[in-house]
């Protein structure tokens, strides 16, 4: 046999063995996942069909995936920090009507377990070509030869090869599926039991399982449908409304960046917010925490979006009192946002500075532990961060997520702007001279319209804010705030210059 002949022999052996494998591995990997108000499992599979299976007394949703190779996915929705059920659903409705996180969090994951999957495919393949190619080498010309001479074999080693055969065989079909353990559903479209739905195109495709579940559930589910629909009406109005603002868009030689702050778990509001970056030409987001509202894991879907949303621009940020724990924080790196850490850092040509809250709190006012270590803790951050910024003596922009953390470096004059959320109302910009500087400060209303720590819902509870800044020479010389209020009305604020000195002529 020529190399060429054998090469191509021992690749077809590789394939033969990796795809099964591959395939295999996949449809019988699962991963648990966080999916809206929910912890889940999700599968992947080949049925083309995104299905979720909310247990039995809820009926079941699928989707077409249009994925490659008809890849899909069934996701089992488990347990939720919330006991009622109705206001699970009302989550669960309005975290739907801003999806795009939720499907490219779940994009990830399947194909993160299908790189997996393929990586163990080649491994096994490999393995296989390694191990024929040992053999026929071991076993030399000459008893090839002699082998090809002898067949067909003797009946008795043609049925010990049959026997072993017929076992291996039988030990593949042990780990093959039973067709006959697949569910059977009877699927419908979902307009058709919800004929009141609205008509939003991404509702086209959706199927909802035909079933005492949905018969029995059909009030509640009624009621969820009712809060995606009332969301979705809001949200996509005011977006609209808010495309093209007249917000001051830079000027040559200048950059502006997007403030947001105290979202709250309102995922509606990031694509309004996306409409004043791009009518501000915005080229970063700048996040000052709170994203959520107790730092509870099934809430990533807060941070998921906001990455989502702003997919092409970078993001800095800070965690907010509220996103209690270590959890958010290592949610933002892993969507790759920038997290301050107490020490300047240069971020797109503008040095800033910037620290998470090192305080916590539950869903209702107040904050967890001492109240004498809590004072403690922002009283030191603050301390900490003036001293950085005043010995650095080139910070521009500090950030932080409260402006009980940014006092002494205000009031030393050690950067131009100090801005802060936190308050969930706006006060400032307020500017004080000091003996290293003249510093503005300016705390933003919440972005996701916030009472106390929540915000997600069908529409904003409250005044909601982002800001603008604007950035030249490496300094920020600039700032605007936007308002939007509950009734739909949007309040395009002044642009304020903030008394920085010009730079030094070259």
């Amino acid at each position: 046999m020529s190399r060429a002949l054998a090469a191509v022999a021992l690749a077809v052996v590789g394939v033969v063995v990796a795809v099964p494998v591959a395939a295999t591995t996949f449809v019988n990997t699962e991963r648990a996942v966080t999916i809206g108000a929910h912890n889940a499992t999700a599968r992947p599979t080949f049925d083309n069909h995104v299905t979720i299976v909310a247990g039995p007394l809820l009926p079941e949703l699928r989707m077409p995936s249009d994925a490659l190779l008809g890849i899909g996915a069934e996701v089992v929705l488990r347990d939720s920090p919330d006991t009622d059920l109705e206001r699970v659903l009302a989550q669960d409705a309005a975290i739907a009507s801003q999806p795009e996180g939720e499907i490219a969090a779940m994009t990830s994951e399947i194909t993160e377990m299908a790189t997996a999957a393929l990586t163990r495919g080649a491994a096994a393949g490999v393995i296989a070509m390694v191990v024929v190619g040992a053999g026929w080498w071991l076993v030399g010309e000459r008893r090839r030869r002699e082998l090809r001479a002898q067949w067909p074999p003797e009946p008795r080693t043609a049925l010990v090869s049959g026997a072993m055969a017929i076992v291996v065989l039988g030990a593949l079909m042990v780990y093959a599926p039973d067709p006959s353990t697949k569910r059977e559903v009877a699927w419908v479209p979902i307009r058709q039991e919800f004929p009141e739905l609205p008509d939003e195109p991404r509702l086209g495709s959706v199927q909802i399982s035909r079933g005492a579940a949905t018969a029995t559930s059909k009030a509640i589910v009624q009621g969820a449908l009712d809060t995606y629909e009332e969301s979705l009406s809001f949200y996509s109005a005011l977006a609209a409304k808010a495309e093209g603002l007249p917000v001051r868009a830079p000027e040559s030689g200048q950059t502006t960046a997007l403030v947001v702050t105290d979202r709250h778990d309102n995922v509606g509001m990031d694509p309004v917010a996306r409409q004043v970056a791009d009518a501000a030409e915005a080229s970063l987001v700048i996040d000052l925490g709170d994203d959520t509202s107790n730092g509870a894991s099934w809430e990533s879907f807060s941070i998921k979006s906001l990455r989502e949303t702003f997919d092409d621009l970078p993001i800095v940020a800070v965690a907010g009192n509220h996103d209690t724990g270590r959890y958010v924080l290592r949610e933002m790196e892993r969507n790759d946002f920038t997290v301050f850490d107490g020490e300047p850092v240069d971020i797109e040509g503008v040095r800033m500075l910037g620290e998470s809250d090192p305080r916590s709190s539950g869903l209702t006012a107040g904050y967890n532990g001492n109240e004498g270590d809590n004072i403690a803790a922002i009283t030191d951050q603050d301390a900490a961060l003036a001293d950085k910024a005043c010995e650095d003596g080139g910070v521009s922009l500090l950030v932080t997520h409260s402006a009980a953390s940014a006092k002494e470096t205000v009031a030393r004059g050690c950067v131009d702007l100090a801005i802060s959320g936190h308050l969930h109302r706006q006060k400032g910009p307020v500017s004080t001279e000091g003996p290293n500087g003249t510093s503005t400060d300016l705390t933003i209303g919440s972005t996701g319209g916030a009472v106390y720590a929540f915000a997600l819902g069908t529409k904003l509870r409250r005044d909601a804010q982002v800001a603008v800044l604007t950035f030249e020479d490496g300094r920020v010389v600039g700032l605007q705030v936007v308002t939007f209020r509950p009734g739909g009305l949007i309040d395009v604020g002044d642009y304020t210059t903030l008394p920085v000195p010009p730079a030094p002529t070259p």
